[in-house]
């Protein structure tokens, strides 16, 4: 564990991401129980857990989580005492969603109890990409140590994100016929994908039917995707890994209704690993949107993801 002044605690996954871009993974005595990426971290104290039971259908957790918080309750705890021992200069959350991660109120009354030492809270709360580069920049600014300033590793890394960005949208502007997208980010009940997603995949060369760039993730009616009829489904439930994601895209499938439809038809319907990627609003969404190229437009790109971003379902 790091015995230098900066002493980083994390309770989301994509700002664990963020301190390792900035080269402070030494400095991260703490993180949260989704926290998975890099490998580095593997070891660190876990500083959360999740109040209900994670395992079940998506309807299961569904309804256990929306009792939770029809009952004013936090879906996650912090262990304080945990936190008291680890001795935190800084500690990294979010106010984005209070279903995905800590919420900001859940680590500052954490703090509150606090004896001794009263670490700097920092909350990320992206929507856009913009918001991503602006994190990223934030976070360094706020980490750098009279000894260490990685702020012009911040502005390196969010150079190198931007111009994969614009990789992305060079090998695509040439389409015409750009694909309908429908993004399911939660199967039971339906929810399209919002925030970032709708960006990505109009950087990527589709049309994203449901969703607003910037706006949170919207439920979504099952008859509505029968009237869209997309010409693509991306499958990224929140939370699920790959395996999963394609366990509950299969059940999608065998909604009789949906048998007609354009991208079950043409064989155009795909699970991704939204936990890794475009749940995550760090550096690799940007991997978010090379997967999307991948799926949308496979002559544009060498596919580097599939079989471990992203698969094709068989039915």
């Amino acid at each position: 564990m790091s015995s230098s002044p900066l002493r980083i605690v994390s309770l989301i996954p994509s700002a664990t991401e963020i301190v390792a871009r900035l080269h402070l993974t030494e400095h991260l005595v703490g993180c949260s129980h989704e926290c998975d990426y890099p490998p580095a971290i593997a070891n660190r104290p876990v500083c959360t857990a999740p109040k209900f039971n994670p395992v079940g259908t998506s309807g299961e957790i569904h309804d256990r989580v929306t009792q939770l918080l029809q009952s004013a309750l936090a879906v996650y705890r912090v262990n304080t005492d945990l936190l008291a021992q680890l001795q935190p200069t800084h500690i990294l959350t979010q106010a984005q969603c209070e279903v995905c991660a800590v919420s900001l109120a859940d680590v500052q009354q954490a703090v509150a109890t606090l004896v001794t030492g009263q670490p700097r809270v920092i909350s990320l709360q992206p929507r856009v990409l913009a918001d991503v580069w602006a994190d990223i920049h934030r976070v360094a600014v706020a980490l750098s140590t009279p000894d260490y300033n990685v702020e012009p590793v911040a502005v390196a890394t969010i150079a190198q994100l931007k111009a994969r960005v614009d990789a992305c949208v060079h090998q695509t502007q040439a389409i015409v016929k750009r694909p309908t997208v429908a993004c399911i980010e939660w199967t039971e009940p339906l929810m399209a994908a919002g925030n970032w997603v709708p960006e990505l995949v109009e950087l990527a060369g589709g049309q994203c039917l449901f969703g607003t760039i910037g706006e949170h993730s919207p439920w979504l009616e099952p008859e509505a995707i029968i009237a869209a009829d997309p010409d693509v489904i991306v499958v990224m439930p929140c939370g699920f890994d790959l395996p999963r994601t394609t366990q509950e895209a299969s059940l999608l499938l065998q909604r009789p209704d949906w048998k007609g439809l354009k991208a079950v038809r043409n064989g155009r319907i795909y699970a991704t690993d939204g936990n890794h990627y475009f749940n995550r609003p760090g550096p690799r969404l940007v991997d978010s949107l090379e997967i999307l190229v991948e799926i949308l437009h496979p002559d544009c790109i060498t596919p580097r993801y599939q079989g471990i971003g992203w698969l094709a379902l068989e039915f």
